[in-house]
């Protein structure tokens, strides 16, 4: 029988690990952890995760693959100039932060890689090995949070699908919280299956596609008709500049579109529009338009407004699916952890997409996780 995770040593692999998404990972865990913090945001720190063995905070080992190099320190303290964190907090967690740094290994496919895509999956799966051994862990989870990558044209594997080929190699459960392929390309598909791990993603709902899981629902249940649903999306930093690829935004997208056609039972007119606007940083805003139709026909506008910061909206949500994730390793769950919709634009598995079902089945996966002993 494994320890218990809530005290055995648990990895966390992050993918961009030297993005805003990740900093703000090690960063926030690491307040939270020593008490500067509150964990606002973390569900699994609500009283329907108790008891469910979840792995400590203060339990996670950090690393992780990315093709930049600015360290972890430096990196938080941009993000603190920049109101993602607050000041000071680079300087209180320093050293978390630093030996998160030397847990980064270079990733690829960069300019000018001479290797082929099996090279590739070796040596991330060797980083990942390596990394379980040297820091004494339990187990490690693999979490994608790089930028987004345009889908794939040909049978060639694109980054996020050679570093889930590596999760699966070394044995880690595996979280696409970025809209890229991953563990979605069809030859991965029985690697996956035989593999006997838990997955889960993709495409982490934080701002204007949470806002529509609400309201789409909420149309539906008041029989009200939807003629139209447009939406703008204004951001910065590393998204917005790979968002700018028109194909990468159109597999951003994909998941926003998803969501209104399950929740209204029909696909409304109007499209997602995806600006970058280097001003804005890490900074987001998303702005929606929705024409529906009352009583007698009578036409009416909803206009939505929802400002915030990527960052923060999503480091809460990776340090769940982390735990969870883990835990459904340890409990011997296998396969695609559909329970885990909650957290996705186009989650895999079978599942709701109205946010109110699928956090009762969230809620659901907790007792199911509070009654698996191994």
């Amino acid at each position: 029988m494994s320890a218990s995770l809530s005290r055995a040593r648990v990895g966390v692999w992050l993918i961009g690990a030297r993005g805003s998404v990740a900093t703000t990972v090690v960063a926030g865990c690491a307040a939270v952890t020593a008490g500067l913090h509150p964990p606002t945001g973390m569900i699994s720190e609500t009283p329907a995760f108790a008891d469910c063995r979840l792995p400590a905070l203060s339990s996670l080992v950090f690393g992780g693959h990315d093709t930049v190099d600015c360290p972890l320190p430096k990196r938080a303290e941009a993000l603190a100039a920049g109101g993602v964190l607050p000041a000071g907090l680079p300087a209180a967690v320093a050293a978390e932060l630093a030996a998160a740094d030397r847990e980064i290994r270079p990733g690829g496919p960069a300019p000018g890689d001479t290797r082929d895509e099996t090279e590739l999956i070796d040596t991330f799966a060797a980083d990942l090995r390596d990394f379980v051994r040297r820091c004494d862990l339990e187990r490690a989870v693999v979490v994608n949070v790089a930028s987004t990558e345009p889908a794939p044209t040909g049978t060639e594997l694109p980054a996020s699908s050679l570093y889930a080929a590596a999760a699966l190699r070394a044995d880690c459960p595996y979280v696409n919280f970025t809209p890229s392929t991953g563990l979605h390309h069809p030859s991965l598909a029985a690697p996956a299956a035989a593999s006997g791990l838990p997955y889960a993603g993709r495409d982490g709902k934080t701002g204007q596609t949470l806002l529509r899981s609400v309201l789409g629902p909420m149309f539906t249940q008041r029989a009200l008709a939807v003629r139209a649903w447009s939406g703008t999306n204004l951001l910065g930093g590393g998204d917005g500049a790979s968002l700018a690829d028109p194909a990468a935004a159109a597999a951003k997208n994909a998941g926003k579109e998803r969501v209104l056609a399950d929740t209204l039972g029909t696909t409304p007119e109007g499209e997602v529009h995806i600006d970058d606007v280097p001003a804005l940083g890490d900074w987001k805003t998303a702005w929606d338009h929705i024409a529906f139709d009352g009583f007698l026909g009578t036409r009416m506008i909803l206009q939505t407004t929802w400002q915030g910061c990527d960052s923060s909206l999503a480091a809460p949500l990776v340090l769940d699916l982390a735990r969870l994730a883990a835990r459904a390793h340890e409990a011997g769950l296998a396969g695609p952890l559909s329970e885990l919709g909650f957290y996705f634009k186009d989650p895999v598995g079978e599942g709701p997409s109205a946010l109110g079902e699928q956090y009762a089945a969230l809620v659901g996966f907790a007792q199911r996780l509070r009654g698996s002993v191994r």
